[in-house]
């Protein structure tokens, strides 16, 4: 009988240990705030790959907008005149990270005084823009835009534009995560691109934030 007790409390205390786990994770989820941003920088493997580390970032999407075509296609974007950008669309947790900090991140990311696209990535498909989903996004944005301007941190004139944002279209399946799936030809990409070379040369100790990048 003793043994049967026995059995018995232990079965009613692993229940609930059970539903007190479930319910720690119930409230964890409950207390993120989840919020939305999207960068244009470049290649989106690398801005995806950059964004992955950064603590309190939950997703990143690569994708396209910025442009008129409906569900664009890789190739019709690389082609040109769909007006698109290659983009990221990164959900973070705001009471993890705020959008200002994703912002300083980003700026030291790219070299936004590039008009012509980004280090090897020449032509529109590839120019910085910050797309904004909100009057605060957008007045963040400004901000920070001006903040980098009055420090005279560059040698050139800010070519990134602040633009509300538009509907993002998921990449094709193979983009997504391409650094991890695909880790060797992602780095010579990189590398052989000099994008790490230029922004370091850019921003110095500072560059991606001052955080380790994902590369």
């Amino acid at each position: 009988m003793k043994h049967l007790r026995s059995r018995f409390a232990g079965l009613i205390f692993a229940a609930v240990g059970i539903v007190l786990l479930l319910g720690a994770q119930t409230t964890h989820a409950e207390d993120r705030q989840l919020q939305t941003a999207i960068f244009a920088g470049g290649c989106f493997w690398c801005v995806e790959s950059d964004f992955d580390v950064v603590p309190g970032v939950v997703e990143t999407t690569s994708g396209y907008t910025g442009g008129t075509l409906d569900n664009p296609t890789y190739g019709q974007v690389g082609s040109g005149g769909t007006g698109h950008l290659e983009a990221v669309q990164i959900t973070f947790d705001a009471n993890e990270v705020s959008y200002s900090e994703l912002l300083r991140i980003f700026w030291r990311s790219i070299d936004p005084t590039d008009a012509g696209g980004q280090f090897c990535d020449r032509g529109e498909t590839y120019t910085t823009a910050i797309f904004t989903h909100d009057d605060n996004q957008a007045w963040e944005a400004a901000q920070s835009k001006t903040a980098i301007e009055e420090a005279r941190l560059l040698d050139r004139p800010i070519a990134t534009v602040i633009r509300p944002a538009q509907l993002f279209w998921p990449a094709e399946d193979y983009h997504q995560d391409y650094h991890n799936k695909n880790p060797f030809r992602y780095k010579f990409y990189r590398l052989s691109c000099g994008r790490d070379r230029r922004v370091k040369g850019l921003w110095g100790e500072d560059a991606w934030g001052g955080m380790a990048h994902g590369s």
